[in-house]
């Protein structure tokens, strides 16, 4: 029996945002077909496919995914936008992919309506007391506003005590974080190219 026309359309578009996330997750890390393909032990054309909306990856493979890019697999899982002219465009408060765990001491939700595009925007809520304790570097521009709370940022070797309504900005340098406060910190994170 055929699905319904709606049914069906819902269908390819959950696996069409699903196939544009791959990709962008993929060409953030700076990898290419074959090395996706290679570290899976999957087929090039099995993987362009997938990348393409016309292979739909089984959940072992989600999960492959997730482990090889560094992200939650849950993150393949939250593409539902009900209104379709708001489908790629609108990301409405109750419908954020959330990223991480309150265990961490670190939330992130996806603001961006998509992986794609040049950037990619998230609100992190820090846990009071939460620090990232080993320095990371990426390939990026990265931006903040500090939306609420207090909230300190390490650039290059330089620790910074930032406050509501601070902002910040850094390019491809190693950069940690904390919250010293007693209650969480908002930070609004833009990110170029986006690394979920």
């Amino acid at each position: 029996m055929a699905l319904p026309l709606a049914v069906r359309s819902e269908r390819e578009n959950v696996d069409r945002l699903l196939a544009g996330d791959i990709r962008a997750l993929r060409r953030a890390r700076g990898l290419t077909l074959a090395e996706i393909g290679l570290k899976l032990g999957r087929s090039v054309g099995w993987v362009s496919q997938v990348e393409r909306g016309l292979s739909i990856p089984s959940l072992g493979d989600l999960r492959a995914f997730a482990e090889l890019f560094g992200v939650p697999v849950s993150l393949f899982f939250s593409h539902d936008v009900p209104v379709e002219n708001e489908r790629g465009v609108v990301v409405r408060a109750g419908s954020r992919r959330t990223l991480g765990t309150s265990d961490s001491g670190l939330v992130e939700e996806l603001l961006s309506p998509d992986l794609g595009g040049s950037f990619e925007m998230l609100r992190s809520v820090f846990a009071p007391g939460a620090e990232m304790k080993t320095e990371a570097r990426r390939p990026t521009e990265e931006a903040g506003y500090v939306a609420s709370g207090s909230f300190d940022i390490e650039i290059s070797g330089v620790w910074h005590r930032l406050g509501e309504g601070d902002s910040f900005r850094f390019d491809g340098k190693p950069f940690r974080w904390r919250n010293p406060g007693a209650e969480p910190a908002v930070v609004i994170w833009v990110v170029s190219p986006p690394v979920y």
